[in-house]
This record gives structure tokens, C-alpha cells and sequence, in this order.
């Protein structure tokens, strides 16, 4: 805990450095200042609205400061109109006086998701209104109040969210964080794409997620698109996109979030920004540990089984030019660190990561908007495999893995509206990834093979998108992307050791192959509350470097690798409504939708042994998920906020000539049923209080449906309370009813969190 403490201080440090260099700036004299604050409905200051003031000819502008204040100078006007911005608010405008009474209160409220801007669904910024598709915006308030303390753990509460196993990453192996959406199911890889700001963030080799790569406060928001996104995003996005949208800096500001929770659980999270003429720059860090809690259930727990629990830092720099008022560049440096302990002695596992990006943003009122982006990296997992007795009471070293991995891609998007009707995007991303395995095989406690694993994978997309708007009220949308990819380098190495002998190597072929996404939707404005829409679209998932040539181990279950697999192939379709009446308090979202997926890679039961299953990665015939999802949000009184959504999944295997007795079974990790619900109650002198739950319905572990996990139901609530203006206490709560539900069957089972709980202090 010495290096964990060594950071706290260092994050703090950190803080008061950027406090103490914006308190010493005072507001230049001028002959008129208009100025004012900015608050939510429950009082509470908004830190960086945008305000702008214009009258004829004249403008200026302004930024809140962390209490909400802002100071319009050098007015020489006796009246104009005032225009307000802030991320998560619904935007305002009013008219302003010189005789009008200083300073002025302004008060935001929270739009409807109706009101509210996504990027994701099509790399432009459209209003939910107006997406042909199921999108979700999670605003930095709603993050803020929700009592999960890791950033999938807040995810979850859209129906659709998954990952591989239903463990929280904060004591998962991190081989298994692969994200599903839309019920196509996951495996260690994902198959749904998540984006910090537009950069990936699946590991390049395997496809999981590191969740805790991104602090949480630096978090402004998350975009979330369900349904296939190959036709704009590419690889890895069949079932959708996650976007994680981190915060910019607008003058000198500071968040701090640092709380401490049972199981020996401290987390310090931190986020500063500062701007200086043309200059911007932000920080963002964290630090957390877990002594975490055992997995097995106390009945066949035994000498062996230890708590599962982890450790990260991760520090992220970037700075900012804005070069001119249509010019901006960036670069940005992130480091990451985490270990893990993953539920006895000997199974455990480290990773470091680097990584380098940059980009270029530029606006032509004549050419359109260009984006360039490029970034980098490498990483290195080192992980240990153990074989466990059947009594639990011992368990011998089978495998040391080292993972060694390197990513560079680029991509560039260029953007135009075509009068007020329509808007073309077009667009190209490149990437290469190098990776590979390299194992030293255990037998009775002794070395006596090693072996490794590799190859290259390059991966070029090309996409174009047409927006036409062909009357008020009808969108038409056309998209395709042509992808091509080529796995070579690739071959293993076998080296006896113990008896000593000649290595095999064998060298595999090269593989390449291509995939074309199209997309088409249809959306009806029926009135300014109801919309209808449908599409229709292909979407594909190349397999990973991971899933080719990397062999791992869980527990008892042994799975290996194969060189030979193809590409997952998605046919589907979705029609649905939205509801939003005048007024913001109430959204209501419904869709259907039909995915098949042919070829779909799993992990299919080569041989079962009371010590060891051995599985393969092996390609499927082909999937159908066929499901209904329904979302809504009401606000009641302005003060008290319902949120609920149902996911229901059915999703069988239709086809697979290898083993016909699959034919029919459920799809492994994805359950029939899902459901969620919030409520949220805020007031100025009382506070924040929050209630979320989630119940899953039964699904299986593994592709012969042999082991069913049961249904899960867990319930968090979070009660926060401002004083001070920059000070806020918090106390959360998850699995507020106790209950160890099943998260794994490997074959033994494995359990959820018991109540976990922690108490905090945020500064803004």
C-alpha cells in the first residue's frame, strides 16, 4: 500500500498546485461587466457553461468558474441577448438590460434525451429525435449519483450491457471484460466497440476492456449506440458503440473524488484543466485498490481459495492548441498500471500500458470539417495458470504467460452540409497490431516446455455516409464501409525443456479477407413527440490475435487457440418508437430487433475429465438473437428523476455441422430477460439520494448449456450532500440485499460481491 499511499499524495499535490494558480487571478476592470451565475434546478453551481452575449454586431463570451460564476466584460451595449451552454443541460436564452438587476441567476435543467446531442450513432452530432436507433446518453450528473464505483458497473444500468462473465472488473481477470450489447453475447473479446473520445479502447491483442484506464471523474459522458455499427466504426462494433467522452478544460478548474470503502477499498480519482490564451491543458489520475472477497461458495471453499482483489494507477496528460478560430490540434500521453489477484495463491496477473495520441481538427465554411487522429502504443500481460484439486486443498503451477502487444492506427473523417437537407461523411481508419504468447508450460510443480505464439494483423476500412433530410419530418440515411484484413508473420514455437530436445516450429499460412457494411434507415417524425424508424444493416467482427494463436486457462477449464477461424458475420434488422413530449419530463423508447450472425466464434467442449474441460475456439454455423428492448425516463416535480429498462434476448444457435446437438441452445452469457430501474431525488438543503437495481434472468456458462447460472438481482443507493459549494460527502451501498449470486461456472461456481459499501468526499 506504500506506492498506492506515495500516489494519493501526489494526486492531492497535484490539486491544490492548480488551485493556487487560478486563485490569484482577478477580473480585468472594464466599463461594464455583466455578470451572473449559473446553477442547476437543486441550486448547485455548473462549472464551465458556455455563455455568450450578442447584440447587432457586437459579441462576447464567457466561462463559469467552479462556483458557477462568470463575468461578461468590456459590454458597451445597453442590451443583447444571453445564450447558455453546459453538457447534460438543457440549453437557454434570455434578453438582458442595462437596468437589469446583477448579479444574474440562471438556472438549467436537465433536457429530455430527445434534447440531448449524441455523436455516436453517426459520427455526427444529431439530437436522439432525429437517430434512427437506440441511443443512451449518461450525463456527468447521472454518473456523478450513481453508486457503482467502476465505470461498467455504472454501464450496467442500460438493459443491453454486458460482459463476458457477470463479474465487476473490479475483481474480473481482465481477459474476461469482453462487452456485449443487443444480446449478440461476448467472450473474452467484445463485441461492441468502446472509444475514449473516438480512440479504441479494446485491447489491441485480445479485445477485452480495461475499465479502469479512465478515471471517473475526468468522465463527461457516455454515448451509448446499440445495434451493428460496422458500417461507420468497423471491427469489433457488431452490436454497438460505447463512446467515453472525457472533460475539457474551460479556465482553471479542479474535481477530486476520494472515498474509502469494506474489503480495504480506497480509491482516489482526480481530474484538473487549465486554459491559457490559446492554451488548454488537462489532467487526469487515479488510484485504486481492492483486498477484494472470495470467489467459491463457503460450502466447497477450501485451503486454496483467497479473496480476489486488484490494484491501478493510471495517469493521462493532454494538451491543447486551438491554433486558429477554425484550427485545433492535441497530443496526449497515458500510462496505466494495474495487478490482480484472482482468487488463489498462485493465479495472478500485471499489466502496463503506454500509449501516444494525437489530432487535428479543422473547419472550412467553404471545404467542411476535417479530423484527423493517430495514436499508439504498447503493453505487456504477465499471467499465471494453476491446476486446482478437486478438494480445493492445494493447487500446482500450470503456465506462466507473458503477452506482449503493440497498436498504431490512424484515422481521418471528413464532414459537410449540403444546404439545410443534407450532410455527407466520408471516412478512412487504418491499424496495425502486432502480439503474441509466450508461455512456459508447468508439469508437477517443474518447467518442462516452453512455447509461443504470434503474429500481425493490419486492417484498413473505407466509409461514406449520406443524411438527407427529404422533408421536415422525413430522414432518409445511407451508409457502407469496405474493410480488409490480412493475419501473417504468424507461427508457434515448441522447445522441450525437460527432457531437452530440438524445437518445432510450425509457420502458418497467411489469411486476409474483406467485409462490406452497409446500412440503410428510415426515420418518420409522426409529431414533434412520436417518431418512428427502421434499418436494416450488415456488421462483421474480425478475430483477434488472442483467438488465434493465445491458448488461456480458468480454473479448470483449459481453452485453445485456433489459427484457422474466419469472421463473424452479422445480418440484422430493428424497426422502433419514441415518445418525448413537450416539456422534457418524459422520454420513452421501444425497438425490435432481429440479429443473425453466421459464423460466430465460441468456445465449443472439445473433452470433459473430472480435472480439466478442454474447449476450442471454433466458428459456429450461425446465431439468432431475436429480442424487444424498452426504455424509459420520467421527471416528476423537477426534483425526482424514474428511469426503467427490459431487455428481452432470445438468442439460439441455428446451425452448427460439427456438432448438431448444439443446434437450438442458448447462446452462452447472454440471459432471456434483463431488467433495470433508478430513482433519484435531489433537493438544494437535503441533497442527493439514489436507488438503482438490476435483476438478470437465467443464462448459461458454456455452449453445451451444462452449467446455468441463476437469476441475479442486485440493488445499490447513494445519498450525497453539498455544503460549501465545493464540498460534497457520499455514502454508497451495492448488493444492498446481500445476495451471492452466481457470476461463473468453471466448472466449480463462482460468486457476486457480498454489500460492499464506502464513504467519500468530492471537491469541485
Amino acid at each position: 500500500m506504500a506506492t498506492f499511499k506515495d500516489t494519493c499524495f501526489l494526486l492531492t499535490a497535484v490539486l491544490f498546485c492548480f488551485i493556487c494558480t487560478g486563485a490569484g487571478q482577478t477580473p480585468r476592470r472594464v466599463e461594464r461587466t455583466i455578470r451572473g451565475t449559473v446553477q442547476d434546478t437543486n441550486g448547485r453551481p455548473i462549472a464551465g457553461a458556455q455563455i455568450s452575449f450578442r447584440s447587432g454586431s457586437f459579441s462576447a463570451q464567457a466561462v463559469t468558474d467552479v462556483q458557477g460564476a462568470f463575468a461578461l466584460q468590456g459590454v458597451k451595449v445597453t442590451g443583447g441577448t444571453l445564450s447558455v451552454q453546459a453538457a447534460g443541460f438543457a440549453p437557454q436564452q434570455r434578453s438582458w438590460r442595462s437596468a437589469s438587476r446583477e448579479p444574474l441567476e440562471i438556472v438549467l435543467s436537465v433536457p429530455s434525451l430527445s434534447q440531448q446531442v449524441t455523436v455516436t450513432a453517426n459520427r455526427v452530432a444529431t439530437p436522439v429525435s432525429q437517430t434512427a436507433g437506440s441511443v443512451a446518453v449518461l450525463s456527468s450528473t447521472q454518473i456523478a449519483s450513481t453508486p457503482a464505483l467502476t465505470l461498467d458497473g455504472i454501464l450496467r444500468q442500460i438493459p443491453g450491457f454486458s460482459l463476458f462473465r457477470r463479474t465487476d472488473s473490479r475483481v474480473a481477470n481482465p481477459t474476461t471484460q469482453g462487452v456485449s450489447l443487443r444480446g449478440v453475447g461476448a467472450s473474452a473479446a467484445s463485441r461492441a466497440l468502446v472509444l475514449e473520445n473516438g480512440i479504441p479502447l479494446n485491447d489491441p491483442f485480445g479485445g477485452w476492456v480495461y475499465w479502469d484506464r479512465v478515471p471517473r471523474v475526468s468522465v463527461d459522458r457516455f454515448e451509448v449506440a446499440e445495434g451493428g455499427a460496422s458500417d461507420l466504426y468497423g471491427s469489433d462494433a457488431m452490436g454497438g458503440v460505447i463512446n467515453v467522452i472525457t472533460r475539457q478544460a474551460a479556465r482553471s478548474q479542479a474535481s477530486l473524488d476520494a472515498s474509502y470503502g469494506n474489503e480495504d477499498t480506497p480509491d482516489v480519482s482526480l481530474w484538473a484543466g487549465t486554459e491559457w490564451r490559446r492554451w488548454s491543458g488537462e489532467l487526469s489520475a487515479e488510484a485504486f485498490g481492492t483486498d477484494g472477497y472470495v470467489l467459491v461458495p463457503a460450502s466447497i471453499r477450501g485451503p486454496v481459495d483467497t479473496p480476489a482483489g486488484s490494484n491501478d494507477t493510471d495517469l493521462t496528460l493532454t494538451l491543447n492548441r486551438q491554433i486558429s478560430n477554425s484550427l485545433r490540434a492535441f497530443v496526449s500521453g497515458a500510462v496505466f498500471g494495474e495487478a490482480r489477484k484472482n482468487g488463489t495463491p498462485v493465479q495472478t496477473n500485471r499489466t502496463h500500458l503506454r500509449q501516444l495520441s494525437a489530432g487535428l481538427d479543422w473547419q472550412s465554411s467553404v471545404a467542411g470539417a476535417f479530423t484527423l487522429r493517430g495514436y499508439g502504443g504498447a503493453q505487456l500481460l504477465d499471467q499465471n495458470f494453476s491446476s486446482i484439486a478437486a478438494s480445493r486443498a492445494s493447487e500446482s503451477l500450470t503456465d506462466l504467460q507473458r503477452v506482449p502487444a503493440q497498436v498504431a492506427g490512424f484515422s481521418a473523417q471528413w464532414q459537410r452540409e449540403l444546404g439545410t437537407r443534407q450532410t455527407w461523411v466520408a471516412g478512412f481508419e487504418a491499424s496495425a497490431v502486432r502480439g503474441a504468447s509466450d508461455e512456459l508450460k508447468y508439469s508437477k510443480g517443474a518447467v518442462n516446455s516452453a512455447v509461443g505464439a504470434g503474429g500481425r494483423q493490419d486492417i484498413q476500412g473505407l466509409y461514406a455516409e449520406d443524411i438527407l433530410r427529404l422533408t421536415p419530418r422525413w430522414i432518409l440515411t445511407g451508409t457502407a464501409r469496405y474493410d480488409h484484413w490480412r493475419n501473417f508473420d504468424a507461427l508457434s514455437t515448441t522447445l522441450p525443456l525437460v527432457p531437452p530436445g530440438p524445437s518445432t516450429v510450425i509457420n502458418f499460412p497467411p489469411l486476409s479477407e474483406s467485409a462490406f457494411s452497409p446500412r440503410l434507415s428510415l426515420l418518420r417524425q409522426v409529431t414533434s413527440s412520436v417518431s418512428l424508424y427502421a434499418s436494416a444493416f450488415r456488421a462483421f467482427r474480425a478475430p483477434t490475435l488472442n483467438e488465434l494463436y493465445r491458448p488461456f486457462r480458468v480454473g479448470n477449464v483449459l481453452t485453445l487457440s485456433n489459427n484457422t477461424l474466419g469472421a463473424e458475420r452479422l445480418d440484422g434488422a430493428e424497426v422502433g418508437a419514441g415518445f418525448a413530449p413537450a416539456g422534457g419530463r418524459m422520454r420513452v423508447h421501444a425497438a425490435l430487433f432481429w440479429n443473425q450472425i453466421n459464423q460466430p466464434i465460441a468456445n465449443v467442449t472439445l473433452s470433459t475429465t473430472p480435472s480439466l474441460i478442454t474447449d476450442q475456439r471454433q466458428n459456429l454455423g450461425s446465431t439468432l438473437t431475436r429480442g424487444l428492448e424498452v426504455e424509459a425516463r420520467e421527471r416528476i416535480w423537477g426534483n425526482l428523476l424514474f428511469t426503467e429498462g427490459y431487455q428481452y434476448a432470445k438468442a439460439t444457435v441455428l446451425s452448427f455441422p460439427g456438432d448438431v446437438a448444439l443446434q437450438g441452445l442458448d447462446v452462452p452469457q447472454v440471459p432471456r430477460n434483463a431488467f433495470t430501474f433508478g430513482a433519484n431525488y435531489s433537493k438544494a438543503w437535503l441533497g442527493t439520494l439514489s436507488l438503482e437495481g438490476r435483476y438478470t434472468g437465467v443464462q448459461y456458462d458454456d455452449v453445451l448449456n451444462q452449467f446455468s447460472l441463476g437469476t441475479a438481482f442486485e440493488m445499490d443507493a447513494m445519498a450525497s450532500h453539498t455544503f460549501r459549494r465545493h464540498f460534497e460527502v457520499y455514502g454508497a451501498l451495492e448488493n444492498l440485499t446481500g445476495q451471492r449470486y452466481e457470476v461463473a461456472r468453471v466448472p466449480y461456481t463462482e460468486l457476486g460481491p457480498p454489500i460492499l459499501g464506502r464513504i467519500g468526499i468530492r471537491f469541485n
